[in-house]
């Protein structure tokens, strides 16, 4: 396991000289497709080897606006809407699928056999499923701001005690307001920033804003697999190679030493400096030098 600070200017540099090579000369395809109960909306761009964008909770495909071309000049990259957010299928309560699962079904679809995924926060949760339930699916995978989310998977349904727990919380929640919630979430991730955090700001709200709100307003089935995907991983320690993002800034919290790392053979850490939880907004330069210095090695 290697955790290492990357010098902003060093990859800043890089991201440069990344950006002035190669055009994707491809118009953007767009559309849905179906899963157990629902649908996926889906936008891909370029040719090569697949790159899946795979975004943050509270927000949408949006989220990639300053990876999504830059990468598709030398890979094929889909970014979509899981299943909740965006243009996606609303989920049902009490319905019980997992966002891997719906992600396996897409790229089933789009006849991808295996694919790098790149994955932000609930992205980097997803990610991590899949490394522990499917990884043959995954050629390399980066997670920043969130890899294993270590709470109960599939297998261990919410009991009584929990739904009563979440009725109080749901009912919380509206007396408290959702444009209230909403506001208190945005300017967390906003805090979070460092100097250049003022970038992010009308994208983030303008995708939150949009936000049905759905996950907090209701009692969620086990859609991120969790500790069940972590006994998985645990068991096969699988060899793919990953790479865990970071952001250090004072209002970042992040761990050094990420206990996922110690399942992975073929992992590592980077931490980037100035920079909070929504890495991919708020320095995407550094952010698409870094996936890109680690994909195409």
């Amino acid at each position: 396991m290697i955790t290492r600070r990357l010098n902003t200017l060093h990859i800043l540099c890089v991201g440069i000289l990344f950006l002035v090579t190669g055009c994707a000369s491809d118009s953007i395809k767009s559309g849905y497709i179906e899963v157990d109960n629902g649908s996926l909306y889906y936008e891909e761009l370029g040719k090569g080897e697949p790159i899946i964008l795979i975004h943050g909770h509270s927000l949408d495909h949006r989220m990639w606006d300053t990876q999504f071309e830059v990468f598709a000049k030398q890979y094929r990259v889909i970014r979509y809407d899981s299943r909740g957010y965006g243009r996606s299928s609303q989920q049902q309560e009490g319905y019980q699928f997992t966002h891997a699962a719906d992600l396996v079904k897409l790229m089933n679809a789009l006849h991808i056999d295996k694919a790098h995924i790149v994955g932000l926060s609930m992205g980097g949760f997803i990610g991590a499923d899949m490394l522990g339930y499917y990884p043959e699916r995954v050629k390399s995978a980066v997670l920043a701001s969130g890899n294993i989310r270590k709470s109960p998977g599939p297998s261990t349904p919410m009991d009584e005690e929990e739904a009563t727990r979440r009725e109080q919380e749901i009912a919380e929640l509206k007396a408290k307001g959702v444009d209230v919630m909403k506001r208190e979430w945005f300017e967390g991730l906003m805090n979070s920033g460092g100097t250049q955090r003022e970038r992010m700001r009308e994208p983030l709200w303008q995708m939150i804003s949009d936000w049905s709100a759905w996950q907090p307003l209701h009692k969620e089935a086990r859609v991120i697999i969790g500790l069940d995907a972590y006994a998985a991983l645990k068991e096969k320690c699988p060899k793919v190679p990953v790479l865990l993002i970071a952001g250090n800034a004072p209002g970042n919290r992040y761990a050094e030493h990420p206990d996922i790392l110690n399942y992975l053979p073929n992992g590592k850490q980077i931490v980037l400096d100035d920079c909070g939880h929504m890495l991919n907004m708020e320095q995407p330069e550094a952010f698409n030098a870094a996936v890109m210095e680690f994909i195409t090695k």
